[in-house]
């Protein structure tokens, strides 16, 4: 194989925005997919002529992700999810008050709390969640709110945004910046056709910078004497390389750095809290209830369960179906797959009665992973990379290693802050102050 500047593990979106960066700054690149498709968990499936993502995506407006998409020039197309939506609760579909009228004429909130959300939004605006103390998010929520039905909502809210069932666990700060990009409002995009369509963008960008992109290549291990020295690959190829990004979860990226169990690896796989989603996807030929803006994006506020219909506002498949997806946060698992379709597809009868008799594609993910770690109120002051300190030219990335991101943009930012410290080590290098040659040597 021929030799390059550095290796990025992983074609998902962490490693196609590393390798860019990196091949942007002058690097020659390789990035190294197992599978045969880049995408990962941003995978589109075509099925019967409809688009689907694997579960429930959004990107939000303001955030890391946008930044970096913005900075390497890949255009995002979709719709903003409007300040409309609905909430359950005991069986009974209210208005979300995601507005001033909706507020004022919400039958589910009492005059007081009527008044006490509208200061609760006032004073969220003008909060710094970098100031917030280490506490968690429930903590935070019984300070500052003293409704229970709000507090109900708000709950939903944040547990929606962050895929996190746990608000005595999450901590306060990136429940509170998620919940302020809610209530600002405009600031959610679906994106038109899937998220497949970025990771084609992203794709194509990589390949316009000189990326050589290897699918179905399957590395066995990273070799290094404290300094990494190749990449052993399972069909017994190897590849010289001193610098390596790796985008998988802290286990997987365990499996492949040698002697890891000596190394922070061990530390932040231990300690990581990977977070799941059970989620029911479907197209269907129309939507039984079209015009009720209450059933495009429904929180049920006493389950956690989530209806979105993306196709109500964004270009959300090739041949105009339906597109819903229903989603159910099970936290750190859930032993009770069949339980949780069942649950899924009654909150489905409950938001589109008659859906099965429209139905064009359905898939069902049981144990999706959503995150491979959160900020917990015991992860404050840690992180985790982007350099694993014990091996020179290691380097990790991936939404378990934000900086009090969350999510994709967690994954975004992991991207941008690894390719920089390997740019850094690179040009501070003997012999490499003017950067690299650009090509494969």
């Amino acid at each position: 194989m021929r030799k390059y500047d550095a290796a990025v593990i992983g074609g998902g979106l962490s490693g196609l925005t590393s390798s860019i960066y990196l091949a942007k700054a002058g690097l020659s690149v390789v990035l190294l997919e197992k599978a045969n498709q880049l995408g990962g968990r941003s995978v589109t499936v075509k099925k019967n002529g409809a688009m689907l993502n694997l579960g429930l995506h959004a990107l939000y407006k303001g955030g890391a992700a946008e930044e970096v998409l913005n900075e390497l020039g890949i255009p995002v197309k979709g719709g903003i999810v409007p300040a409309k939506g609905g909430m359950v609760w005991n069986n009974k579909l209210y208005r979300l008050p995601g507005n001033p009228f909706a507020i004022l004429t919400s039958k589910l909130l009492s005059a007081s709390a009527k008044l006490e959300i509208v200061q609760f939004v006032a004073r969220l605006a003008k909060i710094d969640p970098k100031a917030l103390p280490p506490i968690s998010f429930r903590e935070w929520a019984e300070k500052e709110i003293n409704d229970p039905m709000i507090r109900h909502l708000i709950y939903a809210v944040c547990r929606t945004n962050t895929f996190v069932p746990y608000p005595e666990l999450l901590l306060a700060a990136p429940g509170v910046r998620r919940l302020q990009l809610v209530f600002k409002g405009n600031q959610v995009i679906y994106v038109d056709r899937g998220w497949g369509q970025m990771v084609e963008s992203l794709r194509q960008e990589a390949i316009r910078a000189g990326v050589a992109i290897l699918c179905g290549k399957h590395v066995a291990e990273i070799e290094h004497d404290g300094r990494v020295r190749q990449i052993r690959f399972h069909d017994g190829e190897t590849l010289e390389i001193p610098y390596v990004v790796v985008t998988a979860g802290p286990g997987e990226t365990c499996k492949l750095v040698k002697n890891a169990e000596h190394t922070s690896l061990r530390e932040w796989r231990d300690r990581a809290k990977p977070i799941y989603a059970a989620c029911l996807d479907v197209a269907l030929r129309k939507l039984p209830y079209p015009d009720d803006p209450k059933r495009h994006f429904t929180f049920f506020l006493d389950q956690p369960i989530f209806v979105s219909t993306p196709s109500a506002i964004s270009d959300a498949s090739e041949d105009g179906s339906a597109i819903i997806h229903v989603c159910k946060d099970i936290g750190f698992g859930s032993d009770h797959p069949k339980n949780d379709e069942s649950h899924l597809e009654r909150a489905l009868d409950f938001i589109q009665p008659g859906w099965q008799k429209e139905l064009v594609a359905r898939q069902f993910l049981p144990k999706i992973t959503v995150a491979h770690d959160f900020d917990s109120i015991d992860r404050f002051g840690k992180r985790y990379g982007p350099s694993v300190p014990e091996v020179r030219g290691l380097y990790v990335s991936g939404d378990w290693t934000g900086q009090s991101e969350v999510l994709v943009d967690a994954v975004f930012a992991s991207a941008k802050r690894a390719s920089e410290e390997i740019l850094r080590e690179y040009n501070n290098a003997e012999g490499r102050a003017n950067g690299g040659s650009g090509r494969a040597v």
